[in-house]
C-alpha cells in the first residue's frame, strides 16, 4: 500500500480534517496524480462520506 493511502485513511479515520469537501478534493487530486488506485479512493471517499 501505497503511503499516501494510509495517511489519508488515517486522517479520516480520526476525522482530522477541516473539511469534508476539502479532504474530497485532496483525495480527487491524489487520484489523479496515481497516488492510490480506484478501488482505494472509493473505499476512502464512501469511509468520508459515512464518516
Amino acid at each position: 500500500m501505497k503511503l499516501t493511502y494510509l495517511a489519508c485513511k488515517l486522517q479520516i479515520e480520526r476525522k482530522s480534517y477541516n473539511s469534508k469537501e476539502d479532504m474530497q478534493q485532496k483525495l480527487d487530486i491524489f487520484l489523479i496524480g496515481d497516488r492510490f488506485t480506484q478501488d482505494q479512493y472509493n473505499e476512502l471517499t464512501y469511509a468520508l462520506n459515512d464518516a
